[in-house]
């Protein structure tokens, strides 16, 4: 996707129309157009980035605080029994541009996703082994 035609760019831009409840010169917060419930908001960087690995750590410590101020917001403002903080990666960041979803969640919200039932326990051992091999590598 071209910067241009990013719809979360023109967002920030403020060439399209939002509803942003927090920015500064590095990150901007704006409602979900689509909300899980009430509150869905989405965090973003200013600047256009796909992924979270190419997401500088300082602009993704200002996520994640944000975050996590904005979970005594929804505790506050909607009583709410939890929340969920969650990003998809890959082909699966849906508009292109690296964003965080927080949303608050209550007991029968019916939000979820359904996972493969687990058939051969032993091969976890062989997972973690992997994967412990592969985070020693990556810097």
């Amino acid at each position: 996707m071209k910067i241009n035609e990013c719809v979360f760019c023109k967002i920030i831009k403020k060439e399209a129309p939002s509803h942003i409840i927090y920015e500064d010169k590095e990150i901007c917060c704006f409602l979900d157009i689509d909300p899980i419930n009430e509150g869905h908001v989405l965090i973003v960087p200013k600047k256009h980035i796909h992924n979270i690995d190419e997401v500088d750590d300082k602009i993704l410590l200002k996520i994640l605080n944000l975050s996590k101020k904005l979970t005594k917001v929804f505790k506050k403002t909607y009583n709410c029994d939890g929340y969920t903080i969650m990003q998809n990666g890959g082909i699966f960041t849906d508009f292109g541009h690296y964003h965080m979803h927080i949303f608050p969640r209550y007991k029968n919200d019916k939000f979820g996703w359904t996972c493969k039932e687990l058939t051969n326990p032993e091969s976890l051992e062989n997972v973690k082994e992997k994967l412990q091999v592969e985070l020693k590598s990556i810097k």
